[in-house]
């Protein structure tokens, strides 16, 4: 009778046990976060029927999970998307006021500024970042002056010194990529030193010349950056089932370069590009197996994203306009704009995310969410309460994920790759631009605006739609609706000068922020 008794009792403390570590773990799931680099809206089968790109591991998270239509990145294009992603605060905040940091450039993170990966790490996570970081670091010299890349390619740099205010600095147990793939110098960087010295000058298909290790191959990253990310996540697993990870796998395709190695070349209808593609979605699919093999998907937070909008005939050849033309393959779907873009084709992304047991399989949602948000999420899952100076762009879109709720934010401020403003609202959005891209000139190509039906630049100074009416932004309202531009404008300027987009505190700007240019 007591051995019965006894064995009962240990039955119920196991039950109880599990039971346990179940509810915590729901309250502390790992989390990935895959950012491409300029992948448009209409890459991504799931969010483009007609995309002649196969993407079976992307379309499978928003199989089981949801995809979310109305996603933006706070930028059009890469290094303040990343910053706002990380902190929770828009980028233009910052002495980035427009474009991107290059090479040699210093930390755009502050020492003293709360990233999300600051954050886990309080919270117990395990955190690894492997792929393009491109918010700077502090390079040492062998001559004591800034950092500079010689007319011979050369640099004063010292590549035997460690690295300082790198990604370890801001959050991350650990770190393996390059600042970007483009930009020198052209080597692998782990942790605080780069693997090898690159003393050998970049070649002529590098079109930002510098100092490159001896046999460097573009080819080789992407790879390289999987592999790593793949271990990471086994290594965590293996060393401790109990703790967290948050990988954060910033992939450099598919930017310039473009180079799929030689088993996807050929794979797709849409020439280098679409086999580039091919092969992030390949990438996806391998942390979706491991993450299975390993026995933590159930717990896995895994979301997929861009961080702008698809890149115009340039760097890459064909771009989006290009390439539609050429292929009858829309990288930005059925949106306007592309990369450095106001237009939504500039900045809005695709976007599924999956949490088996949280998120229902098959979900769709229209809310209004921007990479911005991530930080004040993770914090609503975590049941930690972010710092009034922290996160000050950052909103919940948890109960979106949940089904509890259709909205997150009605407000969501856009910045283009020359410095530009727009300011979207519930339905309305105002671009403080001309028509035509950020900068005044046309991305867009004669056969894109015959195809979509769109009209010659108008000479009005800003550009107004409501996109309920008109996702595809023909029709500026500009001088219809005054008002309403009027009272976007004003919200903007609000917004702005409170340093701060979300309710707390006002705060301080880094610099002054000018609207009209």
């Amino acid at each position: 009778m007591l051995h019965r008794l006894s064995r009962q009792l240990v039955v119920c403390l196991t039950i109880s046990l599990v039971t346990a570590t179940i509810a915590s773990s729901a309250q502390t799931p790992n989390i990935v976060f895959i950012l491409t680099d300029d992948m448009g809206y209409g890459d991504p089968g799931c969010f483009n029927p007609d995309s002649q790109i196969p993407t079976p591991n992307i379309d499978r998270i928003a199989a089981e999970g949801m995809r979310l239509t109305d996603a933006h990145s706070p930028s059009s294009v890469c290094s303040p998307t990343r910053y706002a992603l990380l902190t929770g605060r828009y980028a233009w905040r910052t002495k980035l006021q427009k474009g991107v940091l290059v090479s040699w450039s210093p930390p755009l993170i502050s020492p003293e500024r709360l990233t999300i990966g600051k954050l886990l790490q309080s919270q117990g996570y395990a955190t690894g970042c492997f792929g393009k970081w491109h918010l700077g670091d502090v390079w040492p010299t062998k001559d004591g002056a800034p950092p500079v890349t010689n007319k011979d390619k050369s640099t004063n740099v010292d590549f035997t010194v460690p690295i300082a205010e790198g990604p370890t600095t801001r959050g991350f147990d650990t770190f393996f990529g390059n600042g970007a793939p483009n930009f020198p110098p052209y080597c692998f960087i782990e942790n605080d030193h780069t693997v090898g010295v690159p003393n050998a000058p970049s070649g002529p298909e590098f079109n930002r010349q510098g100092p490159m290790l001896p046999g460097w191959r573009w080819v080789d990253v992407q790879p390289e950056i999987t592999r790593r990310s793949v271990q990471f996540i086994r290594d965590a697993v293996a060393r401790d089932p109990q703790q967290p990870f948050f990988l954060y796998m910033p992939l450099g395709g598919p930017h310039y370069p473009i180079v799929p190695t030689p088993e996807f070349q050929g794979r797709t209808p849409v020439g280098a590009y679409g086999d580039w593609v091919a092969q992030m979605d390949a990438d996806v699919g391998q942390i979706l197996n491991v993450l299975d093999e390993t026995g933590v998907a159930d717990n896995t937070l895994i979301v997929f994203t861009s961080d702008n909008g698809p890149e115009v005939t340039g760097e890459v050849k064909p771009g989006v306009y290009d390439r539609a033309e050429q292929y009858g393959h829309f990288s930005n779907g059925k949106l306007r704009g592309a990369k450095r873009d106001l237009w939504e084709g500039g900045h809005r992304v695709p976007f599924v995310i999956r949490w088996p047991g949280v998120i229902a399989p098959g979900s769709v949602s229209d809310a209004l969410i921007c990479h911005v948000d991530f930080m004040a999420t993770v914090a609503d899952v975590l049941d930690v309460e972010l710092p009034g100076e922290a996160a000050v762009d950052s909103l919940s879109y948890l109960s979106v994920l949940r089904g509890e709720s259709p909205t997150a934010r009605d407000t969501l401020v856009h910045h283009s790759g020359s410095g530009r403003f727009a300011i979207r609202h519930d339905d309305w959005v105002l671009i403080e631009a001309p028509t035509g891209d950020d900068n005044g000139k046309l991305g867009e190509t004669a056969w894109f605006r015959a195809e979509r039906g769109y009209g010659e630049p108008d000479e009005q100074p800003k550009q107004l739609f409501n996109l309920a009416a008109d996702p595809a932004q023909h029709l500026n309202l500009l001088a219809s609706e005054a008002t309403k531009a009027a009272e976007l404008h004003d919200l903007l300027v609000e917004i702005v000068q409170r340093g701060r987009s979300t309710p707390g505190p006002d705060q301080a700007n880094d610099v002054e922020v000018v609207i009209a240019k």
